[in-house]
Parts: C-alpha cells; sequence; structure tokens
C-alpha cells in the first residue's frame, strides 16, 4: 500500500474536534430516509470546539457552509440519511450539586434550521458520551456515560423507542451488507438479516403492535459489554430484537483488555481493545481470527467503501489512542504484513478518521478523511496494489472521481450572479423557469407547472417587463443564470414551489422572498408591511376627505399581507396563529404604526408591570394608562399613593388635573404654566401628562419626543391625533430611526404611514440603494392601483382634494424629478450588473 496527501484544509472556524462522513447508504435517500438507493454525496462534516459545524464539499476543497448549532465544544457528530446531523454537547450545570445539561440537535442542511431532540427540564446525572446513527439514517443510539442506551426512531417528531440498561462499552450499527465473490456464498449472505431474524429468542415487549410491524427494514448493531461479552440486535420498526448469531470460540475474547472499538459490515463483527489486539468474527460461520498490532489502544475501526469487483472486503483503518493511524487488509493471510504502518506526515497528530465513500469503480483508489491535532482537514489517497492478481488501482483526475453536490444557496453564487438572480425574483419569473432541462439521474429536476425551454426568447419566462430601467436587462440576466439553471442548483425544491405560490400575489411579495433567501430579514418585512402601511396612509385621507355618495368602507389591512408574513417567518409552512398574533412578536414589533397595534403593545406592557411593585413601578403604570387614554385607571392609582412616599404631591397633582379632565375642563392657562414649570424642573413626562388633560396633545408628544420617548408618543398620537398632525408625529420618529438608530427598513415603514413617500424615497436615495429604490416606486404604485379599484368612487365625483389626493400619489409621479432620477439611476445599475455578470464565469463544468 502506498499513501499520499491530496487535499487540506486549514482555514476552518475552530479547532476540529468530530469529524463525520455520509454513510454509503444502500437504503437512504437525497431527502430523509427511505428505500431507494442513494448516491453518496462528497460531503464531510465536522465539528469544533466553538460549537459551530463546517461542512466541507472535498471536490472543491472548501467549506461549503458553515452552520453555528452549539454553545460549546462539539463532542459527537453522525450523519442521519444524506442531507441532516445530528451533533451533541454538554455543559456542567453546577460546580456544587453536580449534573449535567445534555443537548443533541438535528441539523438540516438543506434549511440550515436546527432542531432539539430530547429536551430535559432538569440536570441530568452523566453526560452524553457518544451517538451512533443507522445507515439508513432511521435509528439513533445515545450512549450515556454509566448510563443505559437510549434507542430513538428518527422520524418527523424523534421517538425513544426503548432504554437499554446493559454495561455497554462499544455499539456500532452494521454498514450495508457485502455479498461474496462466490454464487453460493453470495446467496447465503444476501439473506442473512432474515436467517437471523428467523433465529430470534427474545422480542421487546415494547415493539408488540402489529401495525408497526408492517416495516419489513430492519436494521442491527453489534457491541460489547465490560465482561467482553458480545451481542447483535436488530431494529425493525419499533421493535427491537436480540439475535442468536453464531458465537465464536469460547477462546477468541481475551480477559486481558477492554473492548474499546468496534466496526460491523455483514457477517464482520471487527473489534479492538486497549491493549492493541484486532479480532474479528463471522456471524454466520463463527469462523474468528486475531492477531496485536503491538501499538497501544486501539480508538477507532472503519471498514473501508467496497466496490463491485473489488479483491477485498475486509479493508479497515484503525485509529490509535497515541493519535496515530494504520490501515490493515484482514483478507490477506498476514495482515500485520501486508498493512500500512504508521504514515510518514512530520506533526500529524490524528484525531478522527474516515473513508469517503465516494468509489464507484474498483480501480479508484481508497481517499481517508483525517481531523488533524493542529486543527487542520486532510485528504489522504491509498493505492493498493496486488500483484498476484494483476489488480492495481490507477490514480484518476480529481474532477472525474468526485461528482459535485450543489448546496442550493444563492448567496454561495459569485456577487454579480447573484446580484442577477436577485433582480430576476424581483422582477418576476415564471415557476417553469427552475426546471432542469437535463434528464440524467445525475441532475435533480423539479416537479413545477410548466415545460422549460433552451432556446428562443428568453424573455418570455418573465411575467412582465416593468416600466423602469432597461427592457432588455431581464433577458440577458436571464442568459447569464442560463448554466445554473441548467444544473438545477438555483432553488431547491420547497423554496421553488414557495415561489411558485407567490409569484402572482404582487410585487412586494416577490421583494420579499428574494431578500428572504438572501439572509435580510428585515428588508423581507419591510416589503411585507409596505402593503399595510400605505394602506393605512390611504385611509386617513379617506377618513379626512370621503368622496361624495360613495359607500366605500375603510380599507382592510390584515389580509394576504399576513399569512404570506406568517408563512415567509415560518419557511413557507403554514401556520395557525391569527395574523394579529404573527404580527405583535418578533420584529414586527419595531415596525408597528397602526393604532391597534401601538394600543395592543401598550395593554401589554401595562399588564406585565402590574405585576411589579415599588413606588418606580407604580409611577411607569400611570404614565401608561395616560399613554392609552384610561385617565379613571390613572386618577385611582394615583390617589392610592399614601401620603409618607415622596411621589405623594407628584401623584396629588395629576390626579386633580386629571379627574378635571374626565369630570370638566380646567383652566388651560394654569395647567400650561404648571406643565411648563415642571418641564424645567426636568420632570417632562409630568408635564406631558398635564398637557394631556387640556387637549394639548401635539405639544405634549413633541415633549415625549424630546425626551426620547418616541413610541409613547406615536401611542399618544395614535390615540388623540388625527390627519397631518398624527402624520408630523410619524414623519419625525422616522427620521430619529433613520438618522439615529440606522434602521432603514423601519424608518421606511414610519414615513409610508406618516404619507412622507417623497421623503421615503430620498432616504433609498441616499442609502444608495437603486434597484431597491425603483422596486419601492413599483410596489406602491401597484398597492395603490389596487386600493383605489376597490374605492368605487362615482365618476361624477368633483373634489379636487379627493382626486388629487386618493386618486394620485404626487410624490411617485412619473414626472417627478426624484423618480426620474431613480429611473436613470436604476437603468445604469442594470447596466453595469450585465457587464460584471459577463466577466465573471459560472460554477459550471
Amino acid at each position: 500500500m502506498k499513501i499520499s496527501l491530496v487535499g487540506q484544509l486549514q482555514l476552518l472556524s475552530s479547532t476540529v474536534t468530530m469529524l463525520a462522513v455520509p454513510t454509503p447508504s444502500l437504503t437512504a435517500t437525497l431527502a430523509r430516509g427511505g428505500n431507494n438507493p442513494a448516491a453518496a454525496v462528497p460531503l464531510v462534516a465536522l465539528g469544533t470546539q466553538s460549537g459551530t459545524i463546517d461542512v466541507v464539499d472535498v471536490s472543491a476543497n472548501a467549506v461549503a457552509s458553515s452552520l453555528s448549532v452549539h454553545n460549546g465544544t462539539v463532542r459527537g457528530l453522525r450523519w442521519l440519511g444524506n442531507s441532516r446531523l445530528v451533533s451533541f454537547s454538554y455543559t456542567l450545570a453546577n460546580e456544587k450539586s453536580g449534573g449535567y445539561i445534555n443537548k443533541v440537535v438535528v441539523t438540516c442542511l438543506r434549511s440550515g434550521l436546527n432542531r432539539m431532540v430530547r429536551v430535559m427540564q432538569k440536570p441530568e446525572r452523566t453526560p452524553i458520551r457518544a451517538l451512533r446513527t443507522s445507515s439508513s439514517g432511521r435509528y439513533l443510539l445515545i450512549l450515556f456515560r454509566d448510563a443505559p442506551v437510549e434507542v430513538w426512531a428518527m422520524t418527523k417528531n424523534p421517538l425513544m423507542l426503548r432504554s437499554l440498561a446493559l454495561p455497554f462499552t462499544v455499539l456500532e450499527w452494521t454498514l450495508p451488507t457485502v455479498s461474496r465473490p462466490s454464487k453460493d456464498q453470495t446467496s447465503g449472505t444476501s439473506d442473512e438479516a432474515s436467517n437471523l431474524s428467523k433465529t430470534s429468542s427474545s422480542d421487546s415487549p415494547e415493539g408488540s403492535s402489529t401495525e408497526e410491524s408492517q416495516d419489513d427494514v430492519s436494521e442491527s448493531f453489534a457491541f460489547a459489554l465490560v465482561n467482553g461479552a458480545l451481542g447483535v440486535f436488530e431494529v425493525q420498526g419499533r421493535r427491537i430484537r436480540d439475535f442468536r448469531p453464531k458465537w465464536p470460540s469460547s477462546s477468541f475474547v481475551s480477559s486481558e483488555g477492554l473492548i474499546t472499538a468496534m466496526a460491523y459490515r455483514s457477517p464482520h463483527v471487527v473489534m479492538g481493545d486497549r491493549t492493541g489486539n484486532i479480532r474479528w468474527w463471522d456471524v454466520v460461520t463463527g469462523h474468528s481470527s486475531a492477531f496485536n498490532t503491538h501499538r497501544e489502544g486501539i480508538r477507532r475501526i472503519r471498514f473501508s467503501p467496497f466496490v463491485p469487483g473489488d479483491q477485498s472486503r475486509g479493508r479497515i483503518a484503525v485509529l490509535f489512542y497515541d493519535n496515530t493511524f494504520s490501515v490493515f487488509d484482514l483478507d490477506s493471510p498476514d495482515p500485520l504484513a501486508n498493512s500500512l504502518l504508521q504514515p510518514q506526515f512530520p506533526g500529524t497528530l490524528v484525531l478522527e478518521l474516515d473513508w469517503l465513500p465516494l468509489r464507484t469503480d474498483k480501480n479508484d483508489p481508497l481517499v481517508l478523511c483525517i481531523a488533524g491535532a493542529d486543527g487542520s482537514f486532510r485528504l489522504v489517497e491509498i493505492n493498493a496494489n496486488d500483484k498476484r492478481s494483476g489488480y492495481a488501482v490507477h490514480i484518476r483526475n480529481t474532477k472525474e472521481r468526485f461528482r459535485s453536490m450543489p448546496i442550493c444557496c444563492p448567496i454561495l453564487l459569485p456577487s454579480p450572479h447573484a446580484l442577477a438572480l436577485r433582480m430576476i425574483l424581483q422582477l418576476g419569473v415564471k415557476p417553469s423557469w427552475f426546471n432542469t432541462c437535463s434528464t440524467t439521474i445525475e441532475k435533480r429536476p423539479h416537479s413545477l407547472p410548466g415545460t422549460p425551454t433552451s432556446t428562443g426568447d428568453l424573455r418570455t419566462y418573465m411575467i412582465n417587463i416593468p416600466p423602469l430601467g432597461d427592457s432588455v436587462v431581464p433577458e440577458m440576466l436571464l442568459k447569464v443564470m442560463e448554466p445554473y439553471r441548467k444544473e438545477g442548483c438555483i432553488l431547491d425544491d420547497e423554496r421553488a414551489k414557495f415561489y411558485a405560490s407567490i409569484v402572482d400575489k404582487g410585487c412586494a411579495a416577490r421583494f420579499a422572498f428574494a431578500a428572504t433567501i438572501f439572509g435580510e430579514s428585515s428588508e423581507a418585512l419591510f416589503w411585507l408591511q409596505l402593503p399595510r402601511a400605505l394602506k393605512h396612509f390611504m385611509n386617513k385621507l379617506l377618513r379626512k376627505h370621503p368622496p361624495k355618495n360613495s359607500t366605500a368602507a375603510p380599507i382592510s389591512d390584515v389580509g394576504n399581507e399576513t399569512s404570506l408574513l406568517s408563512r415567509i417567518s415560518s419557511k413557507g409552512k403554514q401556520t395557525e396563529e391569527t395574523g394579529r398574533d404573527v404580527l405583535s412578536r418578533g420584529q414586527l414589533r419595531l415596525m408597528a404604526f397602526d393604532r391597534e397595534e401601538l394600543w395592543k403593545t401598550a395593554s401589554d406592557r401595562i399588564s406585565w408591570h402590574e405585576k411589579l411593585e415599588g413606588e418606580e413601578a407604580i409611577q411607569k403604570r400611570i404614565h401608561e394608562l395616560v399613554s392609552v387614554g384610561n385617565l379613571e385607571a390613572a386618577v385611582s392609582l394615583s390617589l392610592s399613593t399614601p401620603p409618607e412616599s415622596s411621589y405623594f404631591y407628584v401623584n396629588a397633582l395629576r390626579a386633580v388635573a386629571l379627574s378635571s379632565a374626565v369630570s370638566r375642563s380646567l383652566h388651560e392657562l394654569a395647567v400650561k404654566v404648571v406643565a411648563a414649570n415642571m418641564v424645567r424642573a426636568d420632570r417632562s413626562l409630568s408635564g406631558t401628562h398635564l398637557l394631556c388633560a387640556v387637549g394639548r396633545y401635539q405639544e405634549a408628544c413633541s415633549q415625549l419626543q424630546d425626551a426620547g420617548c418616541w413610541t409613547d408618543a406615536a401611542t399618544l398620537a395614535a390615540r388623540h391625533l388625527k390627519g397631518s398632525d398624527y402624520g408630523r408625529v410619524l414623519q419625525r420618529w422616522a427620521g430619529h430611526v433613520l438618522h439615529t438608530e440606522h434602521n432603514i427598513w423601519r424608518a421606511l415603514i414610519l414615513y409610508v404611514a406618516a404619507g412622507a413617500l417623497q421623503e421615503a424615497l430620498a432616504a433609498l436615495r441616499e442609502a444608495q440603494l437603486p434597484d431597491t429604490a425603483a422596486m419601492f416606486i413599483l410596489a406602491c404604485r401597484e398597492t395603490h392601483a389596487e386600493i383605489v379599484s376597490n374605492l368605487g368612487i362615482p365618476a361624477e365625483e368633483s373634489s379636487s382634494s379627493v382626486k388629487d389626493e386618493l386618486l394620485n400619489l404626487r410624490a411617485l409621479d412619473p414626472k417627478n424629478e426624484d423618480v426620474i432620477a431613480v429611473d436613470e439611476y436604476f437603468g445604469q445599475y442594470q447596466r453595469k450588473l450585465v457587464h460584471l455578470c459577463m466577466d465573471s464565469q459560472p460554477f459550471s463544468d
């Protein structure tokens, strides 16, 4: 055997602690496990000390994705099928009382989502020491230190099947069965699972359900106990049974060394102990053999991948406790003599290793993945030459040996191509564009309606050509993206189908989708809130200038936008929450502008603060009650202040002033003087309350904004101000959010809600976002046209104010200088983007 280094990667996020490769499964599918064969993917997962998992594409020798999963060191990592990972970490709960907090997480590579498994309310007595996954990804074993082993079924909702209270030392699932060279042996080995299952002598009482026994796919794992005993368990559906294989001779198990490593590929079980002995046993015939490596204890044993026509079924890689490794051929008469011992890589201490399961031909070399103690990841090629059989491995080109596996993440495209895709999605492309023309198995076909074509006018894929920008650019961008489209690696199936469901729901929905897949969640929320904010502004105009002889009701602002928002925030899945519940959570609270939303938020704050005690908490509650207009409750709470309190006179003054507002009007001049004096004494909030008592709400809002209470000012304005007075409060708030908080998306929503469309457009131009400014104009015009068409204003309506303010958006008129400038700037941006795309070659063979 000869060994050579063919790849090395050291630019990783942190020091590598674990390594995992997808099992060369004959039963897993590309999605979630199943009964159909699946091609092995050229991906290797690396767990690190920082808690991240780096997914390395070995065909490109680069990190394809880096996922933040744990807060501490990743202590175990395994693949579930070909698209999910399961990992674990643990932390010490309390140094005095002891206990561990174990965290098991399933990570989906396609969506990047993490999901906790077996969430425990209290710390556990022992930490997890290892994970073992079956080759199909159906089952998971969780091994604890000095505790039982849990058997889990990794269904859509993972379910624990059984807790095995045995003193295990090692456990390993079987790899897919390898047929024997001769026909007689082949038939016997292929039926091994059924033969062994017939010899079962004891079934689990928890697996007696006849409904679950219909699953005829079974998997087994071998184990060793602390006393040296060996065994094999079979899992079928939810049943766990102990089959009685043909045991090796009594002298096979030595009492000198505890078994520390195991590998199981039917019919062979290979074991290594802490004294350096390697033993293997045939579970069908009972034949066994052993030899001593004359090295330290054995930590890992890995079977090499097998392909039809291979001369050896028994090559194994062995990792020792001194961080060195060797490769042995168990099929040779003398494995120790015909082996690769102590490969000479200066300074390389091996932490983890495994074979890369991508061999498709017997002439392909063996490739070993190594995680080094220096934090590096290496690919080592091992060539075996058997002169007796004339068998020799021929080195092949890397690109011929590996088939690239696209991870559908548009942000990984070259920057010009990513921007081109973003614009195509924004302008609107027919769902059939995502279908691939290829019919080969290697391509991943989509199942969207429509038939793709590589000839003809590509503009037919576009829903419509917008009036802004250069009309030729969309077709050129489609040509640039054509290689990616043919490879089927633009969007995965889930996102492509979701885009097909919203492509006809307006440009704002498309803009939100494009922002979401490029990681701009705040921008996505802005686009989804934009139609609601514009409808809010139009409703204000309707109340101010109601059309004559019209029965048009106020424009509803809770409809498709809320459902789209719910679906986009949950990765395309429907939720059972109401629109109001969805809009009251998370980042959307920061974009609240509507009266009901602001009132609901304030009411929630009041209910929370009612549980607080102390004089400071009472002052905050009085302030909030006044903000929502509940003066009776504010007066009652103020009068409950005891005389010895330092707030007694302040609360008494407010109680008198507010009670007079409830019953009759106070002398306006006297209250204004008192309020002015309180402002001078740095009692600005109390002064605003007195201004509210005499109806000076505009001045109260100004004082609140001067004091930095922006949300309180908006809440007060929503309760008491209307029309342009309310708009001025929102517009000043928007300016603060834009220039002080530097949150352009939240500021734009406030500008639109205040009717300041020109200021919103100016903010986008100042931020140098030409494409976003153009899309903003398109979204506003489309939403405005829909609103006007639903108003039902009679043709004989003669009110000029209605025509000017309702039927026209003067700030976004095509003749407006700012709009013309945006159009010209957008055209320049499109032409520049086309040139960049043409200069940058796409990632395609």
